[in-house]
């Protein structure tokens, strides 16, 4: 079966103001490449049928990507300022469920692109294992490996790193489920991924492991700093737009 990748690349980026405030998070250069493109050229790697990217802020910048990528597609979020990121999953739900589709955070370093070659018989959130206490997303499991919970908070547990897959059957279960919950008055802020927690007994769902070195996340400007010191030298560089 054919596979497609979603990337979500609607937010704000406050956290990594003033930075954010004349480009979208996903095109800051990290060791001289947008963040963003670390991420498509491990999906074109992998040979995806199609790539849709979800914009939202500062929408018009992303624009030369569909010049650059003859695959790629660019859909607007028009909710992405009064809703969570369920908006952006609720944007092309109209095009879940056709194929294997993974689902990609944009602002994502990918330091390694052969996470993207690994063999998926199952669908499955990649994650990082994390010792001690952690506040970010994290993922129960049971005995057998499979996700009972996906939620904040958790002590030694894989934490969530930006990207999942899922067979065509278990993206459409969860475009149809994001499609109700969407139209329910005060789910405006929900995160998208808590659809998938509210559906896990229709889902069955893994871990596929990944090394922190893998995929870097990079949260703040102290945070980018420390990863790529000469980060500033690429503000303002348009040599590929």
């Amino acid at each position: 079966m054919s596979e497609i990748a979603i990337i979500m690349a609607a937010g704000l980026g406050s956290r990594m103001r003033p930075l954010t405030d004349n480009i979208p998070k996903p095109l800051i250069r990290v060791h001289g490449m947008p963040m963003i493109e670390t991420v498509i050229k491990g999906l074109e790697k992998r040979g995806m049928s199609q790539i849709y990217i979800v914009t939202g802020y500062l929408a018009e910048e992303f624009g030369y990507l569909r010049k650059k990528y003859d695959n790629l597609s660019i859909v607007e979020n028009p909710d992405y300022k009064t809703r969570n990121n369920i908006s952006s999953i609720y944007a092309v739900s109209d095009i879940m469920g056709y194929d294997n589709c993974f689902i990609c955070e944009a602002d994502l370093y990918v330091s390694d692109e052969t996470i993207f070659q690994a063999e998926l018989t199952q669908s499955c959130y990649f994650g990082k294992f994390i010792k001690g206490y952690s506040d970010d997303w994290v993922f129960d499991q049971d005995q057998n490996g499979r996700i009972i919970r996906v939620g904040k908070v958790g002590t030694d547990r894989y934490n969530m790193c930006g990207i999942s897959y899922f067979q065509a059957d278990d993206a459409a279960l969860i475009a149809d489920e994001v499609r109700k919950a969407y139209e329910v008055p005060g789910n405006e802020q929900l995160f998208w991924d808590e659809i998938v927690d509210r559906n896990l007994d229709r889902l069955n769902l893994c871990v596929h492991p990944v090394r922190d070195d893998q995929i870097v996340e990079l949260d703040s400007v102290e945070e980018l700093r420390a990863f790529d010191p000469d980060f500033e030298k690429y503000i303002g560089v348009t040599d590929e737009r």
